[in-house]
């Protein structure tokens, strides 16, 4: 439930409010991600006893790739994440109460001490708990947002039904039966085609990869409760679209298409259909949230620091409590500098699509050498370097000059042969340049053919070979292919269900 704030509820919500169905594949499709990371990567990760990611990376290459690697999340969660979860949280904690009139401030300064007001509670909370209060908190307010995030849909369709759940959902599928289309297209968000491309190796990074979220199935007690945990999450994502999902299209059936912005169409829903009493107890859930959520990055980033910098290369004879007083101190440096850059990003357009998108700076570069780091065994260190920094550069060069330059030509070409119908122009746009999701996999197959034959003509000495660590047991839940299989099965049926 981590990855439960207003990013994902206030994003893409959004989303599903310009485009309909077609970006549940962002849910949806993260439950096959988390089956393939219970059945294939967390029993390697605990068979070799680790507590962060890259310290796999330091055994099957050397430190200098793992520190390159926690170099490259601390930069994405200080840049990125954890100024997208202050930003985005800010926005609907000062809709809900209003802050600006509340304050009587201009709506920029209400952001500003929203920003502020969650980043100083959030840091305290994670950097003086720890990962025990973090998944405490974790656990208990994803009760609440559950509760609180299936009210939204009920009395959404309850406003648009008359006061019948049933009537809601029937006049919502006539009225614009095709934006109950699982199947995108051209132009929007997630068109079809990057299901089987760039949004499965995104799926697969954050869900078995990422540090902030595999952090708690790395610290399961054995490899069977980890699988379990795992498991019972990805059944709770093939329903996470009624909260992620659902509320954007009544939105935009309830509002007509007419608001300002699509990142609107949550707030705007909670202020308009839940009862007075409940928004208080749904506005403490979501701030619970995005508590949750940048609790639980900044803990993380402590960790990679203290384990895999500070003790590694700044102070190797640290003690255990030298390495968490640091680890604090950076915690403190990386929120505030999140705090500082948060309210920067108010022009940034879509807000889950603008995450995901930069977020491919690192996430794809990580996920190609951990693949090849375990299906290979004698690609060595130097091909892991060369992987992680041309994956990087090559997206940044293709994201931030070559799809301008070529989008940007497209629309002026388009506009100087008198086309300037907006959906026509939207299209061009889009086939201007490959999708940000179909760059990642090209990439990602580059990266792995660059270090495959690296490892080719210049193998390291020794094969890799992983060993038990035996810290926890790695006996597998007996029924993990079984259920793994049937989550698999379902999510496909829902695809096939609602393709138009």
């Amino acid at each position: 439930m981590t990855n439960l704030s207003t990013e994902q509820i206030v994003g893409l919500n959004g989303s599903a409010y310009k485009d309909g169905l077609s970006v549940m594949a962002w849910e949806t499709l993260a439950a096959i991600a988390m089956v393939v990371t219970a059945v294939f990567l967390l029993p390697r990760y605990l068979k070799g006893g680790l507590t962060t990611i890259p310290q796999f990376l330091a055994k099957r290459f050397d430190v200098a790739t793992k520190t390159i690697t926690s170099g490259l999340f601390l930069t994405g969660y200080v840049v990125v994440l954890l100024p997208v979860i202050l930003y985005s949280g800010s926005v609907a904690i000062s809709g809900m109460f209003n802050v600006p009139e509340l304050l009587d401030v201009s709506d920029k300064t209400a952001l500003v001490i929203c920003i502020w007001g969650i980043g100083i509670i959030g840091s305290i909370y994670a950097v003086f708990g720890g990962l025990k209060a973090v998944a405490v908190s974790d656990s208990i307010n994803a009760i609440g947002l559950l509760t609180g995030g299936f009210l939204i849909p009920i009395f959404g369709l309850m406003a648009i039904g008359d006061g019948s759940v049933l009537e809601g959902l029937d006049a919502l599928m006539s009225t614009n039966p095709e934006r109950f289309d699982s199947t995108g297209e051209t132009g929007q968000e997630v068109p079809f085609a990057t299901i089987f491309t760039g949004m499965m190796l995104v799926q697969l990074f954050y869900w078995g990869t990422n540090q902030q979220i595999i952090q708690r199935a790395l610290a399961a007690k054995n490899l069977a409760e980890g699988q379990k945990g795992l498991l019972l999450a990805s059944f709770l994502k093939i329903l996470g679209p009624l909260i992620l999902v659902l509320p954007g299209m009544i939105a935009y059936h309830y509002f007509e298409g007419g608001l300002a912005t699509s990142d609107l169409a949550y707030p705007e829903l909670v202020r308009a259909v839940l009862p007075k009493p409940l928004v208080g107890f749904f506005a403490a859930v979501l701030f619970g949230a995005i508590l949750s959520s940048f609790n639980s990055v900044l803990n993380s980033s402590v960790t990679l620091f203290g384990i895999d910098i500070y003790k590694q290369h700044i102070n190797q004879e640290a003690s255990e409590r030298t390495v968490v007083k640091y680890g604090k101190i950076f915690g403190v440096c990386l929120a505030l500098a999140a705090m500082f850059i948060a309210p920067m990003i108010a022009n940034a357009g879509s807000l889950f699509n603008y995450l995901q998108e930069i977020n491919g700076i690192y996430s794809i570069p990580i996920l190609t050498i951990i693949v090849v780091g375990y299906m290979t065994k004698r690609v060595p260190a130097i091909a892991a370097k060369i992987g992680i920094i041309s994956g990087s550069i090559l997206y940044i060069i293709s994201q931030f000059w070559l799809q301008p330059k070529y989008v940007n030509g497209a629309l002026e070409e388009a506009k100087a042969t008198g086309i300037t119908d907006e959906a026509a122009l939207k299209l061009i746009e889009a086939d201007a340049y490959p999708h940000y999701l179909h760059v990642m996999a090209i990439l990602f197959l580059m990266n792995i053919g660059i270090m495959l034959l690296i490892g080719k003509f210049a193998p390291r000495e020794t094969p890799y070979v992983q060993e038990y660590t035996k810290q926890v047991s790695i006996e597998p839940y007996k029924y993990v292919k079984q259920v793994g299989i049937a989550v698999v099965v379902i999510v496909i049926g829902i695809y096939i269900y609602f393709a138009k």
